[in-house]
């Protein structure tokens, strides 16, 4: 009998949105409905499925593009962009021929027009197709690039990116996807999970640690620039001793072989 085939990973971006508070770096982060497919109930960055639209022509032309970029590559941006919106209500984008990011009281002036226009709430699709804003793709400075094992029944290919969250736009969850968002520092949420008051997956974990290396967004963002983009996609290994997991040595998490009773999921 010929071998299963192995499970394609699909397509995802995250964003860290990233502020100073009064300790340090501080990331948005949310925790999903327990109930949802991936990671229910588990703390986790803004994210999810690259969809058909997020390359379309028309939103890719919405978009201010660093150099150089191709299609592909700006989708996974854009999917980034609109995962936070849908699932924090921040949105990474400018009013048109503006350098600042758009302030929270012209989104909320933009969206109220359109509900007005529309008849019902409006969708990411509808403010960028609007004409009214572009999307800050050129604020997004890559972070990681995770791929989920194999041997897995649903496999996620994930570029992570982060960015300065726009200064006046505040964090509302969905109550769908996502029932809580809290700004958090890198320590204190990895804190949360080894004290079992909160979920972390393994490369949320991983990369909250990576994360945590920086003392605040200006630091961190400089460091995400100067460095080297390693694809993880972990291994996981049986040993007499129990289960393991083990990650690239130059991908920058400091230890890459590990218990993986200690690391994959925390609650």
């Amino acid at each position: 009998m010929s071998a299963p085939a192995e499970v394609v990973a699909h397509p995802a971006s995250t964003l860290l949105l990233l502020r100073d508070g009064p300790a340090g770096l501080e990331v948005l982060m949310v925790t999903r409905h327990a109930e949802t497919e991936v990671a229910g109930g588990a703390l986790v960055f803004p994210g999810g499925r690259v969809d058909p639209g997020d390359g379309a022509p028309e939103v890719l032309g919405s978009c201010r593009a660093p150099a150089p970029a191709d299609s592909a590559a700006m989708a996974f941006r854009v999917a980034a962009i609109r995962e936070s919106f849908e699932e924090a209500h921040v949105l990474l984008a400018r009013r048109c021929g503006e350098d600042a990011p758009i302030a929270a009281a012209a989104l909320a002036a933009l969206e109220e027009d359109l509900a007005v226009l529309l008849g019902r709430a409006p969708h990411f699709a509808d403010l960028v197709a609007s004409g009214v804003i572009e999307l800050a793709t050129d604020l997004m400075v890559p972070f990681a690039h995770w791929i989920t094992p194999k041997g897995r029944s649903r496999r996620f290919d994930t570029h992570f990116f982060l960015a300065p969250v726009p200064a006046d736009q505040v964090a509302a969850h969905d109550g769908r996807e996502a029932v809580e968002s809290v700004w958090i520092s890198p320590p204190a949420a990895v804190a949360a999970a080894d004290a079992q008051r909160a979920s972390l997956v393994f490369a949320t974990r991983m990369n909250l640690r990576k994360l945590g290396q920086s003392r605040d967004v200006a630091s961190a963002l400089a460091a995400a620039r100067g460095d080297r983009i390693v694809t993880i996609c972990p291994e996981l290994y049986e040993t007499p001793a129990g289960l393991r997991i083990r990650i690239p040595a130059d991908a920058g998490y400091g230890p890459a072989d590990m218990s993986a009773e200690d690391v994959l999921v925390t609650r």
